[in-house]
């Protein structure tokens, strides 16, 4: 497979923005090779509705600006309606777990959370901050707004917040990648 490949399998498979070290560390390429990875996926997705997007040294897949008329109708639809399952599932994993990344959730739920993520965010019913073991990566809680709405102070004050959250623990062993380990966090395969 070209390097160009795998940069858009990573970019994918994340969907969340890598460092140009990351993607090079990742792919055991040097830096070179990496930008001109990076440089011939551009070329390759020219024309495409998905796009790479560069800040910093970060990059990411993101959509065509020239879609955004037709997404924005599409979100704006979404979230008009009411939560579906998957959606309540995701924010009660968030909800009752603890230090929720999206790596846990993929692996607890076993399908791919990315566009539920984006969803809820959007809806301001979950936060994203930064992971305190690991600053590259992140956790989703639910905002103080959600909890309000909820009538609890904190997140203790769920209903049967510890039987659920010892439930989650247990079903979640396995889903983290030890703080010193070099790999990054993902769904199984």
């Amino acid at each position: 497979m070209k390097n160009s490949s795998l940069v858009e399998a990573l970019l994918f498979s994340r969907a969340e923005p890598w460092t140009l070290v990351e993607l090079a560390k990742a792919l055991n390429l040097g830096g070179q090779e990496t930008a001109d990875a990076i440089a011939e996926l551009e070329t390759s997705m020219e024309g495409r509705g998905i796009v790479v997007m560069r800040a910093g040294d970060t990059i990411t897949l993101g959509t065509h600006k020239e879609a955004s008329d037709v997404l924005e109708k599409i979100y704006k639809d979404e979230l008009s309606k009411g939560l579906s399952k998957a959606s309540i599932e995701t924010l009660s994993i968030i909800m009752y777990g603890d230090e929720v990344t999206r790596g846990k959730i993929d692996y607890i739920r076993g399908v791919n959370s990315g566009f539920i993520l984006r969803s809820l965010l959007v809806r301001g019913l979950i936060e994203r901050k930064v992971y305190p073991r690991d600053r590259k990566r992140f956790m989703y809680t639910p905002t103080v707004a959600l909890l309000a709405t909820l009538g609890a102070q904190n997140v203790k004050d769920l209903p049967e917040y510890e039987r659920i959250n010892s439930e989650l623990r247990n079903a979640s062993v396995g889903a983290e990648i030890e703080p010193n380990d070099e790999t990054r966090e993902q769904a199984p395969n």
